[in-house]
């Protein structure tokens, strides 16, 4: 019987993992000079383009679990870059908001973050990087 493993250069979760590394390290890198972690960065990203949003719809827009989105959020009301408030119609529920210090440290990594995706279009190539982003979209909309 043939073996079905394929080799690790073939290997999808592999290979995501590799490619996520190659995005990830400069931008884990330009966000060590700020003092955020990469899911604060997604945490306040999703914010600031969403708007005010309940914890559970941060967690699914930011591709985190709630436990850890629990602490990321505690972490960045400490910092004072995100602000709390009791839901108009459900008291127990919360809705967070991006404050204006949040939105300013995404103003002053924008360039920086701007520039790492120049590097990578310019490198993989605009039609490429289109390509792929439509791939990885349509393989997140697979029903399991």
């Amino acid at each position: 019987m043939a073996d079905l493993t394929p080799d690790t250069n073939r290997s999808l979760p592999i290979a995501l993992l590799r490619a996520r590394e190659k995005v990830m390290g400069p931008i884990r890198a330009m966000l060590a000079d700020v003092g955020i972690t990469e899911q604060q960065w997604r945490v306040l990203r999703v914010l600031d383009e969403r708007g005010p949003l309940d914890p559970t719809e941060i967690a699914d827009r930011s591709c985190l679990l709630m436990p850890s989105l629990t602490r990321i959020l505690h972490t960045l009301d400490t910092k004072g870059l995100i602000t709390r408030a009791a839901h108009t119609t459900d008291r127990r529920r919360q809705i967070i908001t991006i404050s204006a210090a949040g939105r300013q440290l995404i103003r002053d990594n924008l360039h920086e973050a701007q520039r790492l995706n120049a590097w990578l279009r310019q490198s993989f190539g605009q039609d490429k990087l289109d390509r792929l982003l439509d791939l990885l979209n349509e393989l997140d909309r697979l029903d399991r």
